[in-house]
């Protein structure tokens, strides 16, 4: 550094050295003027330093001063330092907010499931790992029944990233301001807000934002053991939902098409993917035991999407609504900044693996939060890109409304929702029961348990020994085994999706009440030899399959043992009620 210091300085005075005696040369002819004389002396003085004496003019030295010391000097440090308190006073007030609310909606059907699962825990399942049924049966364990214990991990997960968006902020040299637009971007978008429910999102949305911090520090410092570790957070990740893969493979393809390619000849990435790699090892051992079920699930999800969410032509939209009105913003210019701000250049293969999978989920007709565990690392880029900017006064004055908009819209949507039950209009069919969901949640649940208990009691006592709980769908089957222990009912059971893994009745189960669809009808008569419905629920304002189109059979006599009878009745679809996907099938399990 102090070479540099010297050599700029002797420039310096060499410039002005020339500059002096050209003028000296233009007025050497005029009377009474002297000729400039150039002289150069170094004279080292105490403590190491040097006084470079330039020239002299009319009895004047030019004199240029530079430090050269044989010890380094501890040199400020430059780059902004990491805005502890601010972050952690809006994680702080987010998780309080986010906590105080988490219980306001009932359980979601896919919350009951994640407890069922919990209380039959497995290296894995179905469609997901063991991380969620974990932390479902770990809630149940400490706190059974609270809707807000079972979602209190995944509001740490929301506020983990939050601060993960400012890291990505810190490590792109953005001031304090800067990593506080960020966090602040996540904290008060809906992307958070969905994320409280307890679901293999909560938890996965975070864990991609961790792994792209850890890239991103890579490209700044270089760090090879950085790589590794983001290969044990996939593997984690893998543990949970089973997108991690092509986030990685999004990643790979994006630093192939814009760099750093660099990154391609380290060691340590290849490391990071062989421990990827391993973790789906014991995945892909349960799944060719039990007919690739996971391999089904896409073309499935992508019909529901279809169904719920307008498809594609809706994706784009939803997509945006998540990242909310600030956090659209700043993905905008993210996408901008990262093309044209040299500082951002090295990070551009963050924005394209988030155009990479996006593509890929809208073509594979995906669920809009897929793609999201990005949207960290794009706040970041889009708020270090921001105030990078030569920003006109009002585009800062723009950004007050847009940003209070953002505050007020996440302050409404855990305060004011779920509507009032008196705002509630019938559900008319897919999108409806989709909005309908999102605005009042999955209610009514007791009231379906007990009908079931009223079905239960109608069995003589010699029956009741040797009778089940089956439900048409897993959300149900659910739902029995969570409210049913106040009626002491029987062994639950379900065809559906991931229940239907956990295994059927016993040959010795004889009578069945059965709760599902009132359309089912036709279908149980064909495996039981006697069938009769005993309880009907069809609440106008209700939910299909849960207080609407709902009914209670009491079966006996299966035609076939339950070890071969299973196979022919589980399925990976799930009957909304308002809408049947003509393709749906039964799926055997082995």
């Amino acid at each position: 550094m102090y070479l540099r210091t010297l050599s700029a300085a002797t420039n310096v005075c060499k410039t002005e050295s020339e500059q002096d005696l050209g003028r000296s040369r233009s007025s050497s002819s005029l009377p009474g003027r002297n000729r400039f004389t150039s002289e150069q002396s170094v004279t080292p003085p105490r403590g190491g330093a040097s006084n470079v004496s330039v020239g002299k003019r009319q009895g004047q030295f030019m004199t240029a001063v530079v430090a050269v010391r044989a010890a380094p000097e501890n040199i400020p440090e430059t780059d902004p330092s990491f805005a502890f308190r601010g972050v952690a006073l809006i994680a702080s007030i987010a998780a309080i907010a986010l906590t105080v609310t988490a219980g306001r909606y009932e359980f979601f059907g896919d919350e009951l499931y994640f407890l069922s699962a919990g209380r039959r825990l497995d290296y894995t399942y179905a469609d997901q790992g063991v991380v969620v049924p974990l932390f479902a049966w770990i809630a149940d364990q400490l706190a059974p029944g609270s809707v807000t214990a079972l979602r209190f991990p995944a509001v740490v997960m929301g506020v983990g990233a939050i601060v993960v968006a400012a890291l990505i902020a810190y490590e792109l040299r953005g001031s304090h301001r800067v990593q506080l637009l960020a966090a602040g971007t996540y904290a008060t978008s809906y992307l958070v807000a969905t994320q409280v429910v307890l679901s293999t999102f909560s938890f996965d949305a975070t864990l991609t934002a961790v792994i792209t911090w850890l890239f991103i520090r890579w490209v700044r410092t270089r760090q090879d053991w950085l790589l590794v570790v983001a290969g044990l957070v996939a593997a984690v990740d893998m543990q949970v939902k089973w997108m991690i893969p092509i986030v990685w493979a999004c990643l790979g393809l994006a630093v192939i098409l814009c760099g750093p390619r660099e990154i391609l000849r380290r060691p340590a990435l290849w490391v990071s993917t062989g421990i990827l790699a391993s973790s789906v090892i014991p995945i892909l051992y349960w799944q060719s035991h039990n007919n690739w079920p996971q391999l089904a699930m896409g073309p499935i999800i992508g019909a529901e999407q279809d169904a719920t969410g307008y498809g594609p032509p809706g994706f784009i939209p939803q997509w945006l609504g998540l990242a909310g009105f600030l956090g659209a913003l700043l993905i905008a210019v993210g996408f901008w900044a990262v093309f044209k701000q040299q500082s951002l250049r090295p990070y551009r293969f963050i924005a394209v693996a988030l155009v990479i999978m996006t593509t890929f989920v809208i073509i594979t007709h995906g669920r809009p939060y897929y793609p999201t565990g990005f949207f960290p690392a794009m706040f970041a880029i889009g708020a270090v890109g921001l105030w990078q900017y030569d920003r006109k006064r009002w585009m800062n004055l723009a950004l007050i409304p847009i940003a209070g908009l953002s505050v007020l819209t996440f302050i409404a949507m855990i305060t004011v929702t779920p509507l009032p039950p008196s705002w509630r209009t019938p559900a008319e069919n897919a999108i409806d029961l989709g909005i309908r969901s999102a605005f009042w949640g999955t209610t009514n649940w007791s009231d379906m348990v007990s009908a079931i208990d009223t079905g239960y009691n109608t069995l003589p006592p010699a029956e009741k020994a040797n009778a089940v709980i089956m439900a048409q769908g897993y959300w149900q089957a659910g739902a029995v085994e969570q409210f049913g222990g106040q009626y002491d009912l029987p062994a639950t059971y379900s065809p559906s999706r991931g229940f239907g893994f956990f295994g059927p009745p016993p040959d010795s189960a004889t009578s069945v009440i059965y709760v599902g669809l009132d359309t089912a009808e036709p279908e149980l008569r064909s495996r039981f030899a006697e069938v009769e419905r005993v309880v009907h629920l069809d609440d106008p304002m209700g939910i299909p399959g849960i207080d609407r189109m709902v009914a209670v059979w009491r079966c006996t006599g299966p035609k076939q043992p339950w070890s071969i009878m299973w196979d022919s009745m589980t399925t990976l679809y799930f009957d909304l009620g308002l809408w049947h996907d003509p393709r749906a099938t039964t799926r055997p399990t082995h």
